[in-house]
């Protein structure tokens, strides 16, 4: 049996966060995830100053690749809208490997099955035993599905439902673009450049709209290929794509059941109207680690709901700067 204060089910951005916040103090603290890193993992991998800051990193010291978006080009109905801002993407295959890295922290490759309580510990598969445990493993995360699903039941009208690739490409735009709602899509689409030659487009929805129009997300998929090959920006490319579900943000009531905690995607804490996930799981990662550490209250009402708000606030001071 291999016993730690704090283990955490998942080594994404929120697991890695809240394990290299709890290192920081001191805390003996191990990941679990079920594969071994680095991976690919599906993600336009756009990133805000604000995660950088929370993070701690400066962009020029960041050891592996990233690229600075002084403009979003937003499509509304046909209308190119250019919205200065400052915003960033990075490679999840990079990124996360490199805060587990940081975290310094032991990292097990193990998938999670049976989780309860035993007195005032947890025991998972009979394996590990820890007096607080993280659930940071994602939308299918175990300990949301063991401790937390009653409490906090995921509306599916928030169901988002993706469809994206990433991959090594000579790309010639070196611009983020965004498509909102066209031909109807209940969501957006992408265009993200990458470090190091790499780009990731891709497209999401609401699932349940969707479905009431008897559509899919493959159906606007296939015109988006169509789109991005009359428009230049990807062409002669044989697509294999890959697609995933995530929640938007809910009212999420219970986030801590004794010392069991559910942190980002595991919370569904995805913003609403861009579906922005890597922000969110770094803001929960800090307040669970701050909350172990002090002894305090788990709240998630502080983390970031919209990203709009936030993207057109820093276009008007950067109008001064």
């Amino acid at each position: 049996m291999i016993t730690a204060e704090t283990i955490i089910i998942g080594g994404g951005p929120a697991g890695s966060t809240c394990a290299w916040k709890l290192r920081q103090a001191g805390r003996d603290v191990i990941i679990l995830d079920r594969k071994p890193f680095p991976r690919l993992k599906l993600c336009a991998g756009w990133i805000t100053p604000k995660v950088l800051r929370d993070l701690q990193i400066e962009p020029q010291s960041y050891p592996n690749s990233i690229l600075t978006f002084d403009k979003l080009h937003f499509h509304f109905f046909g209308r190119r809208i250019p919205v200065r801002t400052r915003q960033y993407s990075i490679r999840r295959y990079e990124f996360d490997n490199w805060l587990l890295q940081r975290a310094e922290v032991p990292v097990h490759t193990h998938t999670a099955r049976h989780i309860h309580r035993d007195n005032s510990k947890y025991l998972i598969d009979d394996a590990y035993r820890c007096t607080y445990l993280i659930g940071a493993g994602g939308t299918n995360c175990p300990v949301y599905r063991t401790f937390f699903e009653a409490r906090n039941p995921r509306a599916i009208e928030m169901r988002i439902s993706t469809m994206e690739e990433e991959f090594a490409y000579e790309y010639v735009d070196t611009n983020c673009y965004l498509w909102f709602m066209e031909n109807k899509l209940p969501g957006y689409s992408w265009y993200v450049p990458k470090g190091n030659g790499y780009l990731n487009v891709g497209i999401g929805g609401k699932f349940a709209a969707m479905k009431f129009r008897e559509e899919t997300i493959k159906k606007h998929w296939d015109l988006f290929k169509i789109k991005l090959g009359r428009t230049g920006l990807v062409s002669e490319h044989k697509f294999q794509n890959k697609g995933y579900t995530y929640f938007l943000r809910q009212n999420v009531h219970v986030p801590r059941i004794d010392n069991a905690f559910i942190l980002g995607d595991a919370a569904g804490l995805a913003t609403r109207d861009m579906g922005e996930g890597i922000g969110p799981a770094v803001e929960s990662g800090i307040l669970a680690a701050e909350s172990i550490i002090l002894n305090q209250e788990y709240t998630l009402s502080s983390i970031t709901r919209y990203s709009l708000f936030s993207l057109l606030r820093l276009n008007f001071l950067t109008k001064f700067i």
